[in-house]
């Protein structure tokens, strides 16, 4: 009975000095700070164009551009499918044979993008991601857009 008495001075006296609780508090901060990334991608969906790229090159997805047809022949990803965000609905079906296949929308910014992310999961396509930033970011980060049928 007197080691436990002990024991719990010592864990009192530990939580209340000034050095340990700034070091706990440094600890949590630091431990949030790192697990922040991944949370804040888990919320928003998006992935960047390295990422999609990855899963074009390695596990087949499928890229639907959703801006209109004029913007589209203007310059797009290469092998994108072109089905405007006003007729995402209508044309579900058409996005992929595999409903497993990963699926990338993409848009001029990622705002109509992220939109259509919720429609193409609703209908059952397992893999839905949307290109961060758009087709604007895609070009920033200097990928290939192919423009009347050559690359630039």
């Amino acid at each position: 009975m007197f080691s436990y008495s002990i024991s719990a001075a010592l864990d009192v006296k530990f939580f209340t000095d000034y050095t340990n609780i700034a070091l706990i508090v440094i600890a949590l901060v630091s431990g949030a700070l790192l697990l922040w990334p991944a949370i804040a991608r888990r919320g928003r969906g998006g992935i960047s164009a390295a990422e999609a790229t990855t899963l074009i090159n390695r596990r087949n997805a499928v890229v639907v551009d959703l801006r209109p047809a004029a913007e589209f022949a203007k310059g797009h990803l290469p092998a994108a499918r072109n089905i405007e965000f006003a007729e995402i609905q209508a044309k579900i079906g058409q996005i992929a044979k595999n409903k497993n296949n990963p699926v990338v929308l993409v848009c001029q910014t990622g705002q109509q993008s992220q939109r259509a992310s919720r429609t193409v999961s609703e209908a059952g396509y397992a893999e839905v991601h949307v290109l961060e930033g758009g087709l604007d970011a895609w070009q920033k980060a200097g990928m290939p857009v192919v423009k009347q049928g050559a690359v630039k």
